[in-house]
């Protein structure tokens, strides 16, 4: 992702429930599956960093009004 474009949490996260039919449906080759996998991989860790992210900063804005 550059540093232009904005993560979208709740488009990754549809996505991902994409993916997962995709790989549920059993019309679905071996090779497709992978490259699913892949991107679901990279997607799961663009999430986790979002939601590090949020954490971190509603963590410090907790601890400003405390």
């Amino acid at each position: 992702m550059s540093n232009t474009e904005q993560f979208d949490y709740k488009k990754a996260i549809e996505e991902l429930e994409a993916i997962a039919a995709k790989v549920e449906n059993p019309q679905t080759g071996i090779e497709e599956i992978d490259k699913y996998m892949k991107r679901s991989q990279e997607l799961i860790a663009q999430c986790r960093d979002y939601l590090r992210t949020a954490r971190t900063v509603i963590l410090s804005d907790v601890g400003g009004i405390l």
